[in-house]
């Protein structure tokens, strides 16, 4: 078990994690986490010529203390997930790079209050290349970041005295039902690990979760406030490298 007193005087974390922006995380999530005093971080793409625009709603967003986070420019991942070239296996570690940093420019326009800024993985791929040519591009973002969150197994959390805050495993919620994520928070929480739980749409058409279930997810959360930390991933990552002596923010 994970040293109690680490994120004293709770016995754990957890942080809500949104990708892509989408319509039913402003009609949906952000209403129902504002009303219970909770705050997520949401992964944006801001690409296209309106890109602006498009992201005028979620300046607002960041301004009420939700975390605005980089999820890329252009969004790409495996071949393998699209079923065509022109994906993650195409492309080097300087062109994710460019990416990576295009996004960002346009992001602190988004959120420039922001001081810690935090990475996702888009389909939770974190390498460019195939076969005997295959990197990981983790290195860009361990440069870049205060942390990036990738995948992670069923069931498991990280431990804050060794996560590799470059890439952070998390737990995808799809489909998933209330009673479920409380049960995964409540187990992993109460042996000290930091649990990152991964959502697209609420009450959406696809990769959806119920706002029923979400709202339980939130009503105990709530309830629970003394003893799970729920932050934002960049605040619980700032905790860790504090703790572990890593200096100021990139």
């Amino acid at each position: 078990m994970e040293n109690d007193s680490f994120w004293a005087p709770y016995w754990g974390a957890v942080s809500l994690t949104f990708d892509d922006g989408r319509p039913t995380q402003l009609a949906n999530a952000i209403p129902l986490m504002d009303e219970a005093g909770l705050r997520g971080t949401f992964y944006l793409n801001p690409s296209g010529k309106n890109w602006m625009k498009r992201m005028e709603p979620w300046v607002e967003v960041g301004r009420r203390g939700h975390e605005i986070g980089n999820h890329t420019l252009s969004h790409v991942c495996t071949n393998n997930l699209w079923g065509e070239r022109g994906g993650l296996e195409d492309r080097t570690l300087e062109e994710i790079e460019a990416d990576i940093v295009a996004a960002q420019e346009r992001l602190v326009q988004v959120a420039p209050q922001r001081k810690d800024w935090t990475f996702c993985y888009p389909c939770y791929n974190a390498f460019v290349g195939e076969g005997v040519a295959r990197r990981s591009y983790v290195p860009v973002v361990a440069k870049r970041f205060l942390a990036g969150r990738g995948a992670g197994e069923y069931g498991f959390a990280n431990f804050p005295r060794v996560v590799d805050l470059a890439c952070v495993g998390s737990t995808c919620c799809t489909r998933m039902g209330g009673f479920e994520m409380i049960g995964l928070v409540e187990a992993l929480a109460a042996r000290g690990l930091w649990q990152v739980l991964v959502f697209h749409e609420i009450d959406g058409s696809h990769q959806t979760t119920a706002s029923w279930d979400f709202k339980l997810l939130l009503d105990y959360l709530r309830r629970r406030s003394n003893e799970v930390w729920c932050a934002p991933v960049a605040e619980v990552a700032r905790k860790i490298a504090d703790a572990r002596g890593a200096g100021a923010a990139k």
